[in-house]
């Protein structure tokens, strides 16, 4: 199984869409996510006029779409980026493309175009997520306590972070 990220393009739009709507994924996104096809192309169309500040990207297996994952620089001068939107299709869910996804993002973020931090936030009650934030080599660093009414009902978010030397410790744990 070859996992691969790319670039969203308007193509991809109509995959998108389908997913940020799934039954299974969307109470895991957040309820500012884009869900219609207007919204999600012009994120793209946002996205596109400014690579260097952020991403919309499409996980591949084989060739096929398997998912997504989006990133935006948040502080520039700290040179920060909030990782958001990660989905995998329900096909494709139990096979690790998460795992190997976010590894290729964070490569690509700290390593490749040098950004000092990366920062995610977690649903709670998403156990799956939180799981695959530590899994991947994330830092819990504290919890925001009922943030967010979602579901109808106050959630906590967990909020995680990785700095370049937390990417090279869990790429050393992954090698033994």
């Amino acid at each position: 199984m070859e996992v691969a990220l790319r670039p969203a393009t308007p193509e991809d739009v109509p995959f998108l869409v389908e997913l940020a709507n799934d039954a299974d994924t969307e109470p895991y996104l957040s309820a500012r996510q884009p869900r219609d096809a207007e919204s999600i192309a012009a994120e793209l169309d946002e996205v596109r006029d400014e690579p260097e500040r952020g991403g919309r990207l499409v996980i591949e297996v084989d060739g096929a779409p398997a998912g997504t994952v989006a990133w935006r620089l948040v502080n520039e001068r700290s040179s920060i980026v909030r990782l958001e939107r990660l989905a995998v299709a329900a096909p494709f869910r139990g096979l690790g493309v998460g795992a190997v996804a976010s590894r290729l993002l964070q490569r690509e973020l700290l390593v490749e175009r040098g950004f000092h931090r990366l920062e995610l936030e977690v649903y709670a009650f998403n156990e799956g997520a939180l799981s695959l934030a530590r899994r991947v080599g994330y830092v819990e660093e504290g919890r925001r306590r009922r943030a967010y009414r979602r579901h109808g009902r106050w959630n906590d978010a967990v909020l995680y972070g990785m700095l370049r030397d937390d990417l090279d410790a869990a790429e050393a744990r992954d090698q033994t």
